[in-house]
C-alpha cells in the first residue's frame, strides 16, 4: 500500500507564499506587499500587492519615500489588502482570512473589517510602534478582527518559471 507524502506544505505556508509571491509582482522600489484572501474552506479568493491605480503609469508617478508630498508615492499607491478587497469580483468576504507580509496599516484595517474579513495572517509587523499599526490593532481588538504572526517554518521552495 502507498502510503501520501508527509512533507506537503501547511495551509499557512500555502496561503503566506502565494502572498510573498504576489508582493514579487510590486514595483515598488522599496517595500514589496502582498496579500491573499481566503475563504473558510481553504479557497483562494482574491489577491493584491502595492501598486498605482489601474492606468496609472507605473513609469510617470513618483517611487520617492521622502520630499513634497505629491512627489512622494504615498497619495498615490494603493497597497496590497486594500487591492485584494478591491480585486475580489465574487460577493461577499465575509468570515474570510486575509494573509498578508505586512501588518496593515489603519487605513487598509478599515477596508478589512468593513469588508466582514475576520483573521489577519501577518509576517512582518516591522511598523509596531507607528500611530498607524498601534490604531489597526486597537480597531480589530474593537470589533473582534483575530490576527497573528506567521511562524516561519525555514522550509525552502525553489521554483523554475
Amino acid at each position: 500500500m502507498i502510503l501520501k507524502r508527509n512533507d506537503y506544505i501547511t495551509w499557512d505556508e500555502y496561503f503566506m507564499g502565494i502572498a510573498f509571491l504576489s508582493a514579487m509582482r510590486s514595483k515598488d522600489p522599496n517595500t514589496q506587499v502582498g496579500a491573499c484572501i481566503v475563504s473558510r474552506e481553504h479557497k483562494i479568493l482574491s489577491m493584491g500587492y502595492n501598486g498605482l491605480p489601474r492606468g496609472c503609469s507605473d513609469d510617470v508617478f513618483p517611487w520617492d519615500r521622502e520630499g513634497e508630498p505629491l512627489m512622494t508615492k504615498y497619495p498615490y499607491v494603493t497597497h496590497s489588502e486594500l487591492n485584494a478587497i478591491l480585486n475580489y469580483g465574487g460577493g461577499s468576504l465575509e468570515g474570510s482570512t486575509i494573509y498578508v507580509t505586512l501588518f496593515p496599516c489603519n487605513e487598509c484595517a478599515k477596508a478589512i473589517i468593513q469588508s466582514g474579513i475576520r483573521t489577519v495572517v501577518y509576517d512582518s509587523d516591522k511598523y509596531a510602534d507607528s500611530d498607524a499599526t498601534r490604531a489597526s490593532k486597537r480597531m480589530f481588538d474593537a470589533c473582534g478582527v483575530r490576527y497573528y504572526q506567521y511562524t516561519r517554518t525555514g522550509r525552502k521552495i525553489e521554483l523554475e518559471l
